[in-house]
């Protein structure tokens, strides 16, 4: 099926729209990480609500069984909890800091990462190769740590290191907009 160079165009408009709001966001992140951050902590919130909601959902009436159930039932029930109490809490939002919550992130981080951990170990039977996961959760545990004892300076490298992406991403959209707009002229 032909498209229409009308249609590219709409297409390379709305890329180069997805790329300007790339740039925009990674501007914001580099310039202004903790303001960037208590943007993101606010999104992350409404993701942790979408993410434990529809991980209940899928537990219970979608037929998503593991062989960790109630540790999947426990991680997605603390996600939604999580996600609402930053969401609606007042408290939280003015009292707490970034650090608290980059106190929460390194917590959760050792705790995904001794349960990969655990959970391998107990069922290597079942794999080939158990190293890349026990990897997996060092790094998880390591992460943690780094969290815990840099709250504040690992959410801004973090967010620093985020709009560098962000910018890096937006480059190459703006390219595929480019593209997508001479194709529309050839056609």
């Amino acid at each position: 099926m032909a498209v229409s160079s009308q249609t590219k165009r709409r297409f390379a408009l709305a890329t180069a729209l997805r790329g300007a709001l790339m740039l925009l966001a990674g501007l914001y992140a580099i310039i202004w990480p903790i303001e960037a951050l208590a943007v993101l902590v606010l999104f992350g919130a409404i993701l942790l609500i979408i993410d434990g909601a529809l991980g209940l959902w899928s537990l219970t009436f979608g037929g998503g069984k593991s062989g960790n159930y109630w540790f999947d039932v426990a991680a997605n029930a603390a996600s939604l909890i999580l996600g609402v109490l930053i969401l609606i809490s007042p408290l939280l939002a003015t009292v707490f800091t970034v650090t608290f919550l980059s106190s929460l992130v390194g917590i959760a981080a050792i705790i995904v990462g001794v349960m990969q951990i655990v959970v391998i170990v107990r069922e290597r039977e079942s794999y080939a190769r158990i190293w890349p996961v026990v990897l997996s959760g060092v790094s998880y545990v390591l992460l943690g740590l780094v969290f815990l004892l840099f709250p504040l300076l690992s959410a801004s490298i973090g967010m620093i290191i985020g709009g560098v992406l962000l910018i890096v991403f937006a480059v190459g959209l703006f390219g595929w907009a480019w593209r997508l707009y001479q194709a529309s002229k050839a056609g």
